[in-house]
């Protein structure tokens, strides 16, 4: 029979690991990309453009910031490596700070090749002009047809075209009935595969234990939960019973078929942390005013 004091020493032991291993798995996703160098106006790391096309856009976005000092940048990268694409864009532009200051006129299109996905990011001074309604128009009706056939020059061609049009309110559109709905944020799929490993091991620990289980269970799923979709009380609280009732049945179930045998489940993989390279831009001396961002713009995917 095990004694109380070794049992405590294992849930130490036991919860120690497994806040270890979620932090890790976090930091690793925070360190999963590094922000690129703002070399030009096209910043083509995933080498999407043509050479013409580059020069074409560097040509046009050089003219719009000579007119009225918006600054409008175009960042391609082969792939998010798991970050979230809202979250990436806004630490690009909060880096490079496109955009004169006390004006906040910046904008980003950045373009992941690899996830298919992008997103117009819209400075403070422009949110009133470029909506997230009419980015989001420009992504679905004018950026992403011309992707889905290959044909990225031409949808970048376009998509920029149609930003400058906005900006200089020559753009015209009309207002959509209702919005895109977004999926939301938060490693969600992650967070199932860790608590389920957590929840396997608590219940092989403990086997018959179901009160036992349950109760370290109720603890430390909101307490891990946390860890991926940010503390929140009202999510915290309601995971706290959900917690325990899975700590319960996963106990049930280990101790109806513990004689047989089973797979341990594997670890998680680790996230390159890698920077970018090889990409080409398509000139030098460019760098941001001092914009700031806030967040607007739309995002899409083809």
């Amino acid at each position: 029979m095990i004694s109380g004091k070794r049992v405590r020493s294992r849930i130490f032991s036991f919860l120690l690991a497994a806040l270890s291993l979620g932090m890790l798995f976090q930091a690793q996703q925070g360190m999963a990309l590094a922000i690129p160098a703002l070399t030009a106006r096209v910043n083509d790391y995933a080498e999407m453009l043509s050479p013409a096309t580059r020069q074409q856009l560097e040509s046009v976005l050089a003219a719009l910031e000579k007119s009225d000092s918006t600054q409008l940048a175009v960042l391609t990268i082969p792939s998010l490596e798991g970050e979230n694409l809202e979250e990436f864009s806004l630490k690009v532009v909060e880096k490079w700070k496109l955009g004169q200051k006390n004006l906040d006129n910046g904008v980003l299109l950045l373009i992941a090749k690899n996830d298919r996905k992008l997103r117009i990011e819209v400075g403070y001074g422009l949110e009133g002009v470029l909506t997230d309604l009419t980015s989001g128009r420009i992504i679905r009706d004018i950026i992403t047809p011309q992707f889905r056939n290959g044909n990225f020059d031409q949808g970048v061609i376009n998509g920029v075209s149609a930003i400058i049009a906005v900006i200089r309110g020559e753009f015209k559109t009309q207002e959509l009935a209702s919005s895109s709905i977004q999926k939301p944020d938060g490693n969600i799929e992650g967070m199932v595969i860790f608590l389920l490993f957590i929840l396997f091991n608590i219940s092989k620990i403990f086997g018959r234990k179901k009160i036992v289980a349950a109760t370290i269970s109720g603890a430390a799923v909101p307490v891990l939960s946390s860890l991926f979709l940010g503390f929140q009380w009202l999510i915290f609280l309601a995971l706290i019973p959900a917690g325990f009732f899975a700590g319960y049945l996963a106990s049930t179930f280990f101790a109806h078929f513990s004689g047989s045998s089973g797979r341990r489940p594997g670890g998680f993989g680790g996230y390159s942390s890698g920077g970018f390279g090889g990409g080409i831009s398509s000139g030098g001396g460019f760098g941001g005013g001092g914009g700031g961002f806030g967040g607007g713009g739309s995002s899409g995917s083809w």
